[in-house]
């Protein structure tokens, strides 16, 4: 079986493939500072729950946005499934070209996103991630990863609320039945839910635009795919996205994997993403 970690700033989502289906995933809150053995036993856990063994684990792959949760990571693979990961940075073949000033600073989860949305969907197309971070991701169907967009998520949104100002209490990001709101909480749900909502339209709709310019797309239309924790919540009310795949980043580290499994840098490589164009 193969392991997959898809490691966020706010969440980590874990996967388990078996001949290249997906049989179980999870989700737990990234710990910059929970040890090895504490992420071990976690993992160990969550897998007796579901009547899998961790010692039928042979192979695991890392995405990660946070270095120092990759170390503890690496660990916990070696100790816990007796392998190193393969870990999404350099000498990994994605098949992607990517188009950007400095290729060093695009996120692997982005990449990631990309590389799983084309293998299933086909381009041009629009991966739009609502995360901690909701970030557009830019994709010709000759594979090229042309850029994007990066905006506060609606959890950062919420937070910024709370603790900038003095009278506003932090919130449940539940959608209010109006827009025009007649107490404070449901005015802030509004504000955050209906606002997030409209800059997802505007933003979508002006990429699709300058996409479809870059890739000479013609008949073919662009595609929007979301996903990420809230991405079930923004396609209520929105016209702009064509499928919810939650599952997007999980499926693109298991067809990484495949890509690279015969390729033995993989396994060695460094902390520190430094995409090319490969």
């Amino acid at each position: 079986m193969l392991l997959a970690f898809d490691v966020g700033n706010t969440n980590i989502v874990l996967g388990v493939f078996r001949d290249g289906e997906l049989v179980q995933n999870w989700r737990m809150e990234t710990m910059r500072y929970r040890s090895a053995d504490e992420y071990g036993m976690v993992v160990n856990q969550l897998f007796e729950f579901e009547g899998l063994k961790l010692s039928d684990v042979k192979n695991v792959i890392i995405s990660t946005v946070v270095p120092s949760v990759l170390y503890t990571l690496q660990h916990m693979t070696q100790k816990y499934v007796g392998t190193r990961a393969m870990v999404i940075g350099p000498g990994i073949k994605t098949g992607l070209k990517i188009i950007y000033d400095d290729p060093t600073q695009v996120g692997a989860d982005r990449i990631v996103n990309a590389v799983a949305a084309l293998s299933k969907y086909g381009g041009p197309l629009v991966v739009v991630d609502f995360g901690t971070a909701t970030t557009f991701c830019a994709c010709t169907k000759d594979w090229r990863y042309v850029g994007g967009a990066i905006a506060p998520g609606l959890k950062i949104s919420s937070d910024a609320l709370f603790e900038k100002t003095a009278k506003l209490p932090r919130i449940e990001l539940d959608e209010p039945t109006s827009v025009i709101c007649k107490n404070t909480i449901e005015s802030m749900q509004s504000g955050l839910i209906f606002g997030h909502r409209g800059m997802v339209e505007h933003l979508t709709s002006r990429i699709k635009e300058e996409l479809a310019a870059i890739s000479g797309a013609g008949d073919s239309p662009v595609r929007v795919i979301a996903t990420g924790g809230m991405a079930s919540l923004m396609e209520t009310g929105t016209t702009c996205i064509d499928t919810v795949d939650r599952m997007l980043t999980l499926e693109g580290l298991a067809y990484i994997y495949e890509k690279n499994k015969k390729n033995k840098a993989a396994q060695a490589a460094p902390v520190a993403p430094d995409w090319k164009e490969i």
